[in-house]
């Protein structure tokens, strides 16, 4: 919790009393922190969209980052920040069996690279392109991020061409239709909305062809070890 000017607790936000007990815990060099959730820890994917997962009894923070980052909803990654800089263990619980280890987030020998599944849906996939096919060049980069901060959309997937940038977007406010109008001004656009972005974690990639059955696939990109499609 922290104060505002006029000395009222307000939030952090999001994941706020996690954010809180990293801080502190950076703060006091603890020996570890731990965080009690309504799962058995942090899973290779979510129990309620996929089958077959397992948990993950121990992993790196920047697996855990990682894994924040592409939407895994059980750590926020400005969590692990502080603990990270102190090498402080992180665990998480769970409230309904407390006896189970869980996971822990760290440093470690032990640690787990299992292929992981994350879908994050009600997204939306927009489409920009120059009108007289010139390259996407910084300034074009830079007006359309410069929209995108204005209306407080998150980029959750980026992909460009020479002439053309595609973006799978988290609109958590409900402006992406006036971010639209004001690139429409500049650019070509085509908006397709109540699109899901699944994200494969250390993805076997001789193996990859299952992840493609039954789904309609708009957008795809694999770097490295993590497979990404933008689905409808």
């Amino acid at each position: 919790m922290v104060s505002d000017e006029n000395n009222f607790t307000v939030t952090l936000g999001r994941e706020g009393s996690d954010y809180s007990a990293a801080i502190f815990a950076y703060c006091l060099n603890a020996d570890a922190m731990t965080i009690w959730k309504d799962v058995p820890g942090v899973m290779t994917g979510d129990p309620r969209k996929f089958q077959d997962v397992t948990l993950l009894s121990n992993i790196s923070y920047e697996e855990a980052i990682e894994m924040a980052y592409y939407g895994a909803s059980v750590i926020h990654p400005k969590t692990l920040q502080p603990l990270q800089q102190k090498n402080i263990p992180f665990y998480v619980k769970s409230f309904v069996d407390p006896t189970k280890e869980g996971t822990k987030v760290g440093a470690s020998e032990k640690n787990q690279s299992e292929e992981s599944y994350i879908l994050k849906e009600n997204q939306t996939l927009l489409k920009i392109s120059t009108r007289d096919f010139s390259f996407i060049a910084e300034d074009h980069m830079s007006l359309v991020f410069g929209h995108l901060s204005k209306y407080k959309i998150k980029v959750s997937l980026m992909q460009n061409s020479a002439i053309s940038l595609a973006l799978c977007l988290e609109d958590k406010y409900n402006t992406v239709d006036e971010l639209n109008e004001d690139l429409q001004k500049v650019f070509k656009t085509e908006v397709v909305k109540n699109v899901s972005l699944f994200t494969v974690r250390n993805a076997k990639m001789e193996n990859i062809d299952k992840f493609y059955q039954e789904k309609s696939v708009l957008l795809e990109q694999i770097s490295k070890n993590t497979l990404q499609m933008v689905t409808q």
